[in-house]
């Protein structure tokens, strides 16, 4: 390894739902060629969150392109995040990549005293050569803790869609967890990567209903992970923690089922399910909400207005697409021709699918050129792709919106509602003043 890099096929068949689903329609199942980004873009969003939290790739020269060139880092800049370039020696065995791992973190704590926990992220390179990153992370906490605590996950895009880095980043948290006393209390765990400026505003609308025992996950801070037991409920922020949701059930809390805080409706039925869980009267909740709810929905008026009634087709990218489908449809007017998403996990997005309209097309997975022929039939008013697919798209007189914006913008909560609204009104405005 260089020295830190700190600078800046099986044909697709429909299935019919099975039994207990929530699915209110056949699911399309795609198994073929696929267009997603890796588990390394989360990176992105997830170094801003934990601020004494370093996130180290151990990866090739293309990863550590890939993530500059997605945070638009400088190179002056100093982000939490870097990578241990694996050259052609160590690819071919001539060097002991254990070693060089270790070298490589004493430079950068060096560099940086100030890093509490410190996450090795395997990349396809470090997975193809079989580098155990678990056992890396225990030699690593032996040496340099108690002051620093190494863990591990997998951002490899071999398998995953790009926003399964964040959930196996948490799932991988989770074992920093204490177990929280038997006498403890209900508390409500929030999960997810969020703003600071939107927890902020999720944590005054819960103390104003009366629900002061609330603690986010993941935490600003290294050192304040919350306890988890069996009188913990959480709530989910985002649709794509199945594994953080499954370990959270595991050590005993529980989860409010609800749909996901995107646009005022729901935001406000996500918030309800807390509420009800916690005993809030409707007159409370009512009181609260109604104030936020209202410059929402004055928010969202004029994006309805410019797109209600027009089609809208999402490609698998990010899995946010029922949440966000159901968004478009029941706040924005919008008719949904396709919803795809790269995995359909129908105990965390049932309530959302639930909303859909009849004769939608929900897909899971992809086959990309089957998709694009249904695609190019459809000529939706919008589709939402990843950026591979978007400038063919545009070519061929389609508008679009990336996928991945709207995984890094600030999107949830009743404040955001407008700006959600607009990446989705944006595409159609600038095509409109275009053709003038």
């Amino acid at each position: 390894m260089t020295s830190l890099d700190i600078s800046f096929r099986e044909r697709p068949r429909t299935e019919e739902a099975g039994a207990g689903s929530v699915a209110p329609a056949p699911v399309l199942r795609q198994r073929g060629q696929r267009e997603v980004f890796c588990g390394l873009t989360s990176i992105v969003w997830l170094h801003r969150k934990i601020q004494d939290a370093f996130f180290l790739v151990v990866g090739s020269r293309t990863c550590a392109h890939l993530i500059q060139s997605a945070a638009g880092v400088m190179v002056f800049a100093e982000p939490r995040f870097a990578t241990a370039i694996m050259e052609e020696r160590d690819l071919a065995g001539m060097a002991d990549a254990n070693d060089e791992l270790d070298r490589v973190v004493d430079e950068l704590l060096a560099r940086r005293p100030n890093i509490k926990m410190l996450f090795l992220v395997g990349s396809c390179p470090s997975e193809v050569i079989k580098l155990d990153l678990s056992r890396a992370a225990q030699r690593l906490s032996r040496r340099h803790g108690p002051g620093l605590s190494v863990l591990n996950y997998s951002g490899s895009g071999i398998e995953t869609t790009f926003t399964q880095g964040e959930d196996a980043c948490l799932a991988s948290l989770l074992e920093q967890a204490p177990p929280a006393p038997a006498a403890a209390g209900e508390q409500l765990l929030v999960v997810g990567v969020l703003p600071d400026i939107v927890e902020d505003q999720f944590r005054r609308l819960f103390t104003a209903m009366g629900i002061k025992d609330v603690a986010f996950f993941p935490p600003r801070r290294a050192g304040e992970i919350p306890a988890i037991g069996p009188g913990m409920r959480f709530l989910l922020t985002q649709p794509f923690l199945t594994e953080t949701s499954q370990r959270l059930e595991d050590m005993g809390a529980r989860p409010l089922r609800a749909p996901f805080p995107f646009g005022s409706q729901g935001t406000t039925d996500w918030l309800r399910a807390a509420a009800t869980a916690f005993g809030v009267d409707n007159a409370t909740f009512e009181a609260v909400v109604q104030p936020a709810q209202a410059r929402a929905q004055r928010a969202l008026a004029p994006h309805r207005r410019a797109l209600e009634g027009k089609s809208i087709f999402f490609f698998p990218d990010s899995q946010l697409e029922p949440s966000l489908a159901r968004f478009a449809y029941e706040e924005l007017g919008m008719r949904p021709i396709e919803v795809g998403t790269p995995y359909l996990n129908r105990d965390l997005v049932g309530a959302e699918i639930d909303r859909l309209p009849a004769g939608v097309t929900v897909s899971e997975g992809q086959d990309v050129d089957l998709q694009l022929d249904r695609c190019r039939a459809a000529r939706p008013d919008l589709t939402v792709c990843g950026l591979g697919l978007a400038n063919p798209l545009e070519a061929e007189g389609l508008a679009t919106k990336w996928s991945i914006e709207l995984v890094f913008s600030p999107i949830h909560g009743f404040d955001q509602a407008g700006d959600l609204a607009n990446l989705f009104a944006r595409p159609l405005a600038r095509r409109a003043k275009l053709r003038f």
